[in-house]
């Protein structure tokens, strides 16, 4: 049972020093023979004694490794192994789970030694290699991304010495070295000899100059030129004749556009310090001047069906606009091929730029607020307003005489006497079979005999009402318009209007034989007796707008303001109408308001108040002091506010704020 310990510890024993290593062996195969016999293909004769040669000490010690690991899975672990590997293997998974791939690759690893025959721990190890391999590459590529190549030639580095047949971390490793090539600095002569050359332009030193000089053209050109680093070439067309230049604070391409003015003069830049300087002629612009051609591509511009007809147009905008001469268009791939001076074709080209940019957008925030009040009260006590005088005697015998039925039935049944008219009276108006407004109302009697009479006022009424009504309306509305273009805003309803009428039938139908008479049918004889009785009309209507109608322009200016443009109308009915036509009110404002871009702005308020006052009450009385709070009143009140309050807000600019400075130019004597 000791020997597989004992080979266990030779299968350990490379962490030992190297003397333990050669004891060890020399011990095994003393004292265990047949072991060694088993180990050993050909065993030669060892000698009896305690020590062991040297060869055979080193191939005991230092065996190869495949054999080591043929050994090692030959033999049956132990269960200490197994346990310790199922421990290895346990905290590997968790390792693995925290993505730490390449410690759970160690576990796996040894796993996978302490316990050669579990395939599980094998399959576990290649699985944590992937892995790892490719958090590796992906951390690589991030580096690479954000221009740390070193983090990345080390990740990819790891990867490989993990995994080193990976082909993906190879190619990442061969783009890695390509991308360091491609950013080496190349000789001046190389570069030339792969890409065009291109145009020579000036290095002005920066900074800001004032000139205030009074002398001839050549010693000003000099001096200008030499003030930011330039040396200035002369044509022999350039005149020696005085000029005056002043000129605070220019930067050189300000200065020498003054000094063009001035001395009727252009330069050509000659290398990057040298510029000749000519009199500025078109012979001589086109001798010494310099041509570019460049290639312009217009897929945004042209569209499918109309290529060659904007091609075109293009072109002629380049020949009659900017004077270029030589222009070839291309209509397979949409482009236009341009040849002419630098400061024209960098001219084109933000011509066209901002044909494809488009138009200012601007956004309109329009707030519409509508507050509304109405308020009615009547209060006080209306008092009688007429009085009713009349002859007793006279509207007794007119009740009785109306009556005479019921009176000869309370008669008959003895609830009066014959005689006896008042009770007759009183018997009919309390059972409610006649009624009286001269006596609802009460009486009051004098005189006497057949000249008896009465007054009867009219009712008295007492008014308590309160009716009040508040309304608050809020619209936002957003209005996305382009530089220039017109929005309309409508709030309110159609009203139908008629106009007119239309009849297209007469009231004497036609003399058809075979129509007119209906035959046994009776429907048709009242078919046509209706259509020959009616004439049916047809009205024409026209719809009127009601309500608010807004009608905005938005223009962009160049000191980020916006000017709009602004047409308001009220239109309401005025309450009558003449020949069944209603009568409109109409209220319009037009005007421009300059608003800064995002600043909310009040451009319209509009106020509408209306108060009436109605007293009922007796003639003389109701006016005196005091007594006409008593009477009867009624008070109306209602106005109604509308503001309008627009924001701008500018969602898409395409041209550029500010203005080109204004210069004073003053030429010399003689010029």
């Amino acid at each position: 049972m000791r020997a597989p310990a004992l080979r266990f510890g030779i299968w350990r024993g490379r962490q030992f020093q190297p003397q333990m290593q050669v004891c060890t062996a020399a011990l095994l195969l003393a004292v265990f023979p047949a072991a060694t016999t088993a180990q050993t293909a050909n065993p030669p004769n060892l000698p009896t004694s305690g020590t062991v040669p040297a060869p055979a000490a080193q191939a005991a010690g230092a065996a190869p490794a495949a054999q080591r690991t043929e050994t090692a899975e030959a033999r049956k672990p132990t269960s200490h192994e197994r346990q310790r590997a199922a421990k290895l293997y346990m905290t590997a998974s968790k390792l693995f789970m925290n993505r730490q791939f390449e410690t759970a690759l160690r576990d796996y690893e040894e796993a996978a030694k302490l316990d050669p025959a579990n395939s599980d721990y094998k399959m576990a190890a290649e699985v944590a290699r992937g892995h790892a391999v490719t958090a590796l590459i992906q951390s690589a590529a991030k580096s690479r991304l954000l221009g740390d190549m070193s983090s990345a030639r080390a990740d990819l580095t790891r990867a490989l010495q993990i995994d080193p047949k990976n082909i993906e971390a190879t190619q990442h490793l061969d783009e890695l070295a390509d991308d360091v090539g491609r950013g080496q600095t190349k000789p001046l002569y190389g570069q030339a000899g792969e890409e065009l050359g291109e145009a020579v332009a000036l290095a002005p030193a920066a900074g800001l100059h004032s000139f205030h000089i009074r002398s001839d053209q050549l010693q000003v050109i000099h001096q200008v030129f030499q003030a930011y680093g330039i040396t200035a070439m002369l044509d022999d067309s350039v005149r020696n004749v005085p000029v005056r230049l002043d000129v605070d604070d220019a930067s050189f391409e300000e200065a020498t556009r003054m000094l063009g003015l001035v001395t009727n003069t252009f330069y050509v830049p000659l290398d990057a310090h040298r510029a000749l300087v000519a009199h500025d002629t078109q012979q001589l612009r086109q001798q010494y001047t310099r041509q570019e051609v460049e290639t312009i591509y217009l897929q945004g511009l042209i569209n499918t069906g109309q290529n060659e007809n904007e091609l075109t147009d293009v072109s002629n905008l380049a020949r009659n606009v900017f004077n270029v001469q030589q222009v070839a268009n291309d209509p397979a791939v949409s482009s236009i091929t341009l040849r002419a001076p630098p400061s024209t074709l960098a001219a084109f080209n933000t011509t066209v730029a901002t044909l494809l940019d488009g138009r200012n957008q601007v956004l309109l925030d329009v707030r519409m607020i509508q507050v509304a009040h109405t308020n009615a009260r009547n209060t006080g006590v209306q008092p009688p307003q007429t009085i009713t005088a009349f002859n007793v005697y006279a509207e007794e015998q007119s009740i009785l005489s109306q009556n005479a039925a019921l009176v000869q039935q309370i008669i008959s049944s003895g609830l009066a006497s014959p005689g006896d008219t008042l009770a007759i009276l009183g018997i009919l108006l309390a059972s409610g079979q006649v009624s009286s407004s001269l006596f609802s109302n009460g009486i009051a009697l004098f005189g006497g005999g057949l000249t008896a009479s009465g007054l009867s006022p009219a009712p008295a009424t007492l008014h308590l009402s309160l009716n009040s009504s508040d309304t608050r309306t809020l619209d936002d509305i957003q209005l996305r318009l382009s530089d220039g273009e017109a929005g309309t805003i409508k709030e309110g309803e159609k009203y139908p209007i008629q106009t007119s009428s239309f009849s297209g039938l007469s009231s004497a139908l036609p003399n058809i034989p075979g129509l007119n008479g209906a035959g046994s049918s009776s429907g048709l004889s009242s078919l046509l007796g209706s259509l020959g009785s009616s004439v049916p009309n047809i009205p024409m209507v026209q719809y009127q707008d009601l309500g608010l109608t807004l009608k905005a322009t938005p223009k962009v200016m160049r000191n980020d303001r916006i000017a709009l443009t602004l047409d308001l109308t009220l239109n309401a009915l005025s309450g009558s109408s003449i020949d069944g036509n209603p009568i409109l009110n109409n209220q319009s404002y037009s005007g421009v308001s300059t608003l800064k871009e995002g600043e909310a702005s009040v451009v319209v308020a509009e106020l509408s108040k209306s108060q009436s006052r109605a007293i009922s009450g007796t003639p003389g009385l109701s006016e005196i002091p005091g007594l006409n709070n008593a009477t009867d009143k009624d008070l109306q009140r209602n106005y109604a506010t509308l503001i309008i309050v627009i924001t701008p807000h500018v969602v898409r600019g395409t041209q550029s704020a500010g203005h080109t400075p204004m210069m004073l130019v003053q030429k010399g004597p003689g010029r």
